[in-house]
């Protein structure tokens, strides 16, 4: 089989895993005929992926949202069970989920496939931008819901409220074209979110997941833990030949010579797909004895 083939079979297969993550996650069919949420037993329980919990056909939580609803409560600060399920699901997979779960990104992958010009984005302000995503984790997700109550003690998920285009796609509208009632009450708010939405779905058409790259605080958080996980990449040094292929085909633009497991990598394993000597692999444990050989140390690399 020739890389090309390789590569071919291996996007073909996550696309499928992608779409059909999409569709488990957003399975219950009746609420976009009818435009109503779906309240069932199962919403209590966090997906790890995004999923705004007002899609009409969400099944379960947005782990993002739930933590915020928790931290903005007159009665906890912090939900331990949100996050500790966010910690088991990095500490065993990273950013596993962001590669090949998760709907927006999904979205944003099909847009890129558009053809339109195509952007680079200077590497300064690459650098920079990419801590936008820390940001709103910090301070929309954390923060602000637990310091900045209204009258009532209650706080609203701020990144919910005034960033999220998840949410906006996959809850607002579909409800909106519903619901003639929610139409009538449509305000600055929506036309703010609306044109974070429509920003940020025509960056993807030009850059590579610009959501993921910048804005995503759950990315974030993975990625925090992607020097961690037991799922992890591996570079065995005495195959690689310095191609350049794996950084090429990179979405995310890993310095993948330097530091496999960045904090960037949505192990999407298009490197490995593309890897003419089977040079990358990937497993759920570091293999003895591979340290400096096949991989790089965290300590010793620039990260992304």
């Amino acid at each position: 089989m020739t890389g090309q083939e390789r590569q071919t079979r291996h996007e073909r297969l996550r696309l499928f895993v992608q779409g059909l993550s999409a569709a488990l996650t957003n399975g219950y069919a009746a609420g976009f005929l009818k435009g109503t949420i779906f309240t069932g037993k199962s919403k209590i329980v966090c997906v790890p992926v995004l999923n705004c919990y007002s899609c009409p056909g969400a099944l379960g939580a947005c782990p993002i949202g739930s933590f915020q609803a928790v931290a903005g409560s007159n009665r906890h600060s912090v939900s331990f069970y949100v996050l500790g399920l966010l910690m088991l699901f990095a500490l065993a997979f990273g950013r596993l989920f962001c590669g090949f779960l998760c709907p927006f990104g999904l979205v944003q992958e099909l847009l890129h496939r558009l053809p339109v010009p195509k952007l680079r984005v200077p590497a300064g302000a690459d650098r920079v931008l990419r801590w936008g995503k820390y940001a709103a984790l910090l301070l929309l997700v954390a923060l602000l819901p637990a310091l900045l109550p209204n009258r009532f003690g209650v706080a609203p998920p701020y990144f919910c409220k005034w960033v999220c285009p998840a949410g906006t796609l996959g809850g607002a509208l579909p409800l909106l074209l519903k619901n003639r009632s929610l139409r009538a009450c449509l305000g600055l708010l929506f036309r703010w979110k609306l044109g974070v939405l429509l920003a940020v779905l025509a960056a993807a058409a030009a850059i590579s997941r610009p959501f993921c790259k910048y804005l995503c605080p759950l990315g974030a958080f993975y990625g925090l833990f992607n020097p961690l996980s037991l799922y992890r990449l591996h570079l065995d040094r005495g195959k690689c030949v310095g191609c350049g292929q794996c950084q090429r085909s990179c979405p995310m633009g890993v310095p993948l010579l330097e530091h496999i497991n960045s904090r960037e990598c949505i192990r999407c394993g298009r490197c490995q797909s593309v890897c003419p000597r089977h040079a990358i692999t990937s497993s759920l444990s570091r293999p003895r004895g591979t340290r400096g050989r096949h991989e790089s140390h965290p300590d010793s690399c620039t990260q992304v």
